[in-house]
């Protein structure tokens, strides 16, 4: 078709350069050569996406202000918190694993949900927030290193393992992070970084820093 404006996009995975195509709600465009996902069409994917990153936002705060679960051995009960493991593993000696565990279970997780509210809460009420290039470079950096689910596993491994020696009092912590488990997922399924952009675009000429 001669004077195709539609915009140009190119494949994350075997970069051929393609044109965009009209899709139906909750449909998705593939590539042609390799059958990578290129875009989704996610309705009301900002709205969902702020609404499951607050959500996230508030159960990180339980996870890490209550502990995740008590041990009781003849009537002497102890319980602990997410950040007392991590530096209980670090006392030990494990640096690598204390450190690790503090990074994918709490740092990154933080600063993945940081920004994306940094991003959408001026969105949502009109505004365009600075640094949204780098922001989100920066967002696909560190999605790889989220790994809340992978400690959510270790941590039912261990009550597995744990039970048959001890009564496991699980605690408030305990419940919220499985409840961040799903909001994190739900963040991942709903967020559409090329909303953000047509957003964006939209609304400022396409002049976004």
């Amino acid at each position: 078709m001669k004077n195709d404006e539609r915009p140009l996009i190119a494949c994350p995975q075997c970069d051929l350069l393609m044109r965009e195509i009209p899709l139906p709600s909750k449909g998705a465009a593939c590539c042609c050569r390799c059958g990578a996902t290129l875009y989704r069409n996610l309705p009301d994917s900002l709205n969902r996406s702020l609404a499951f990153s607050i959500s996230s936002a508030i159960l990180f705060i339980i996870v890490n202000s209550f502990p995740l679960l008590g041990i009781n051995l003849q009537g002497n009960a102890n319980a602990v918190t997410l950040l007392q493991a991590v530096q209980s593993l670090w006392d030990q000696g494990m640096h690598l694993v204390s450190s690790l565990t503090f990074i994918t279970a709490i740092f990154v997780p933080a600063l993945e949900m940081g920004l994306m509210l940094y991003l959408l809460v001026p969105i949502r009420i009109g505004l365009v927030p600075p640094g949204v290039s780098p922001i989100m470079r920066l967002l696909q950096i560190i999605k790889p290193w989220g790994m809340v689910e992978v400690f959510m596993l270790g941590i039912l491994v261990s009550l597995v393992k744990l039970v048959q020696d001890f009564r496991i009092i699980p605690g408030v912590a305990l419940w919220s992070f499985v409840g961040l488990t799903v909001m994190l997922a739900a963040v991942a399924s709903s967020f559409n970084p090329r909303d953000i952009w047509a957003h964006l675009d939209k609304d400022n000429d396409g002049k976004i820093d």
